[in-house]
C-alpha cells in the first residue's frame, strides 16, 4: 500500500477535522468549578475510593459475596497464562489489509488478564496471583505504545507502528492507564515487598504515557482543547474519565491535581456543548455506553474528587442523555440502530441501574430491572471501574421491583430522531444531517418493528477496518442511503457532508415528516421531497411527494427487510421467526426488485444472519412531480 494513498486516511479518521453545527456554549461544569476553589475542595490521598483496601479480608468478602468463588476461579485459570507478543508485523497489517482485529486481540487478551488476576488476588488476598500479575504489569510496561494500531495514525508519523517518542493517548491507552492505576493503588506495597522496581516502573510509565501527556499535550483532538468546531464524541468522556482517574490514584500533590481536574472539566464541558441539549446519542445505542455512559463515570469520579461538591446530575440535558437509552430499546433485545451501531444491545444493567440513580431517573431504573433479569456482573473487559462500581449498587438493583412498560412517543427536536410505540409495533424515524459521529448517509429513513421483530430494518455496520474510518467509507455499501430505506432520486443516492441534510422536520404522536430534497446533492435535480411517516394502530403509512428541477432516470425506492419476502402483485408478504408484515404498492406505479445481500461480515451475520434483502421498487414513468405511497399492515 503506497503511504501517500495512507495519508487519506487522516481526513477521516475519527473525523477530528470536520466542522459541525451542533455546538453550543453551556458550559455547565465550568459554571459550577467558579463558585468553588478546586484546591481547597479536592479529597487528597485517595480517601475517595469506596472499594476495601486490599488487605481488608472481611471486607472483600462482603464487597464481592457470591461472586467471590468465581472470580477466584477465573484468576486460576490464568495462572499458567503465556503473555502474548502483539508483533510488529501485527501493527503494520492495519496500513497492509485493513485488519485491525491482528493486532488487537492479542493485546485485549493480555488487558483482560490483567483484570482477572487483579480481581482474583483482591478476592483470595494470599499473594497467589500476585507473580502473574507482575509479569503482566511488566509485559505491558515494556510495550512502545499503549495505543491501538487504528489509532496511531493521529502520532506525527501517521503510520501504524508505535514510536515512542509520542505517547499517544487513545483509548485503550487510557483505558490500560486507569486500569494499571488501579494495579498501583491495591498492590503497590506487596509489589514493593518483592522488589519496590515493580511499583517505580509502574509509576514512571503511567507518568510517562498517561499523566504528562495529558497536562501537557493539546493536540489530542478528543481534548477539543482549541475548540474550532470539530466533531466532540464518546472518545472525549472516555478518554478524560481515564485519564482523571489515573490522577486520582496516583496523583497528590494538590497543585498538578487541581491542574489535571480543572483540565478534564474544561474539556468534558466541550463534549456537553456538543450534545444537543435533548440528549439524544447520534452515535447510536451501540455507542452510549461510550458517550453518556463514560459521562456518567466521569461526573461520578469529579464529584467524589471534589468531596461531592461538584456535581451536575440535575441537570436536565444530562438526565435526558442517560434515558435515551431506555427511549430507544424496542424490545427482545432489539435497539433502535442509527449509524454505527449494531441492532441488537439493551445496554449493561449495572451502568444503567448507576445512571439512574445519579439522575433520579425511574425510566432509567426500571429500564435497568428489566435488563437484569437473569443477568450477573460480567468480568469480561478492560474496565475495572465499572466492575467494581457494579458491585456497589448490585443488591440494590437485584431488589428494584417496578415494571418498566417503554415509553409510547419520544421526539428528539434537535437530533431529530422519532419513535413511536403502540400495542403491536414500534416505528423510528431520524431527520439529521450527513456528517453525524459514526454516520450513515440516511436522512429520513426509519425502522419498523413488528411485536418487537424488525421488519424493516436498518443493517447497522460491520467490523472496523481501515476503510471504515477513510475516505473509502462510502464505498461500504451498509453507509449508503441505497441500502437505507430511502430513495434514489433520478437515480443519485444522499451524499456526504453537513450541508446534505434533512430539512422541514416535523413530528407529531403519530407522524413524521421531512424535506430530504436537500440530503442530495445537485446532480439529483430535486426541486422539493417530502417523506412522511404516519403510524396507525395496524399499519405505518408512507407518503413521497416530490417536485424534481429535471428528469434523468427512474426514481428508486428502496427498503431494506429479512426473513422470507414473498412478492405478488401489489402485496409483498414479510415473514421474520413468525412474525408477519405486508408492503401494499401499486402496480401501476412500480415494477419490483428483490436484491439478495450476503452477509459475509460475521458483525452483521451474527444479527441478521446469512443474508438480507433490497426492495427496490422502480417507478415505470419519469415524473416530475408526484407522489408515491407505500402501505404496510402488521
Amino acid at each position: 500500500m503506497k503511504t501517500k494513498s495512507f495519508f487519506s486516511l487522516i481526513v477521516f479518521v475519527f473525523l477530528s477535522c470536520i466542522k459541525v453545527a451542533a455546538y453550543t456554549e453551556r458550559n455547565f461544569l465550568q459554571h459550577v468549578a467558579a463558585q468553588e476553589s478546586l484546591a481547597e475542595c479536592l479529597v487528597l490521598n485517595q480517601k475517595w475510593v469506596q472499594y476495601p483496601s486490599y488487605k481488608d479480608r472481611e471486607g472483600w468478602s462482603r464487597f464481592l459475596g457470591e461472586y467471590k468463588d468465581e472470580i477466584i476461579k477465573n484468576g486460576e485459570s490464568l495462572l499458567g497464562y503465556t503473555w502474548k507478543v502483539v508483533k510488529a508485523t501485527d501493527y503494520l497489517e492495519f496500513e497492509r489489509s485493513g485488519n485491525r482485529e491482528i493486532m488487537e486481540r492479542p493485546f485485549d487478551d493480555n488487558n483482560q488478564a490483567i483484570v482477572r488476576l487483579m480481581l482474583a488476588e483482591l478476592a483470595e488476598g494470599r499473594g497467589r496471583f500476585i507473580d502473574q500479575l507482575i509479569n503482566g504489569v511488566f509485559h505491558t510496561c515494556e510495550m512502545t505504545s499503549w495505543a491501538l494500531s487504528a489509532h496511531l495514525v493521529t502520532q506525527p508519523t501517521h503510520r501504524a507502528l508505535p514510536t515512542p517518542i509520542y505517547p499517544l493517548i487513545d483509548l485503550t491507552a487510557g483505558d490500560l492507564g486507569s486500569l494499571l492505576s488501579w494495579v498501583y493503588y491495591f498492590m503497590h506495597e506487596e509489589f514493593d515487598k518483592i522488589d519496590p522496581e515493580i511499583s517505580r516502573r509502574l509509576y514512571r510509565e503511567l507518568d510517562e504515557r498517561i499523566m504528562k501527556p495529558y497536562l501537557n499535550n493539546d493536540s489530542f483532538w478528543w481534548l477539543a482543547a482549541n475548540y474550532k468546531g470539530q466533531m466532540v464524541n464518546n472518545w472525549n468522556p472516555w478518554c478524560n474519565s481515564n485519564c482523571l482517574m489515573t490522577f486520582m490514584l496516583l496523583e497528590n500533590d494538590v497543585d498538578r491535581l487541581s491542574k489535571a481536574v480543572s483540565r478534564s472539566m474544561q474539556s468534558v464541558d466541550k463534549f456537553l456543548n456538543y450534545v444537543h441539549s435533548d440528549g439524544a446519542c447520534e452515535e447510536g445505542p451501540s455507542y452510549w455506553g461510550h458517550a453518556s455512559g463514560k459521562c456518567l463515570d466521569y461526573l461520578v469520579l469529579l464529584n467524589r474528587i471534589t468531596g461531592g461538591k461538584i456535581s451536575i446530575f440535575d441537570n436536565p440535558q444530562i438526565k435526558a442523555m442517560g434515558e435515551y437509552i431506555a427511549r430507544s430499546y424496542v424490545g427482545n433485545g432489539w435497539v433502535v440502530n442509527f449509524a454505527d451501531a449494531s441492532a441488537k444491545g439493551g445496554g449493561d444493567p449495572y451502568l444503567i441501574y448507576r445512571y439512574g440513580k445519579a439522575v433520579k431517573s425511574d425510566i432509567l431504573k426500571q429500564f435497568a430491572s428489566m435488563q437484569n433479569k437473569g443477568s450477573k456482573i460480567s468480568f469480561r473487559g478492560r474496565d475495572l471501574f465499572r466492575i467494581l462500581e457494579a458491585f456497589l449498587v448490585e443488591d440494590e438493583l437485584c431488589a428494584y421491583q417496578e415494571a418498566y412498560t417503554g415509553v409510547s412517543y419520544t421526539w428528539y427536536p434537535e437530533t431529530e430522531f422519532c419513535y413511536v410505540r403502540n400495542k403491536k409495533a414500534f416505528f423510528a424515524a431520524k431527520g439529521g444531517y450527513n456528517d453525524e459521529s459514526h454516520n450513515h448517509n440516511d436522512a429520513g429513513s426509519f425502522s419498523l418493528w413488528v411485536n418487537n421483530m424488525p421488519v424493516i430494518i436498518d443493517a447497522g455496520v460491520g467490523t472496523y477496518t481501515r476503510q471504515t474510518f477513510s475516505s473509502e467509507r462510502y464505498t461500504i455499501w451498509t453507509m449508503q442511503s441505497n441500502y437505507h430505506n430511502l430513495p434514489m432520486i433520478n437515480g443519485v443516492p444522499q451524499k456526504y457532508g453537513r450541508q446534505y441534510k434533512a430539512t422541514e422536520v416535523k413530528a407529531t404522536k403519530n407522524s413524521f415528516s421531512a424535506n430530504i430534497a436537500t440530503a442530495y446533492p445537485d446532480e439529483a435535480g430535486v426541486k422539493k421531497w417530502i417523506r412522511s411517516y404516519t403510524m396507525k394502530s395496524d399499519a405505518l403509512m408512507i407518503s413521497d411527494r416530490f417536485e424534481l428541477n429535471e428528469i434523468k432516470k427512474e426514481n428508486v425506492i428502496n427498503f431494506l427487510s429479512w426473513g422470507d419476502i414473498i412478492i405478488k402483485d401489489g402485496v409483498i408478504e414479510i415473514s421474520v421467526n413468525g412474525v408477519k408484515g405486508t408492503l401494499k404498492y401499486d402496480t401501476k406505479m412500480f415494477k419490483v426488485k428483490k436484491e439478495c445481500v450476503k452477509l459475509t461480515d460475521k458483525k452483521l451475520s451474527s444479527v441478521w444472519g446469512a443474508e438480507v434483502y433490497r426492495l427496490s421498487f422502480i417507478a415505470k414513468e419519469k415524473e416530475q412531480k408526484g407522489c408515491y405511497t407505500f402501505t404496510i399492515s402488521f
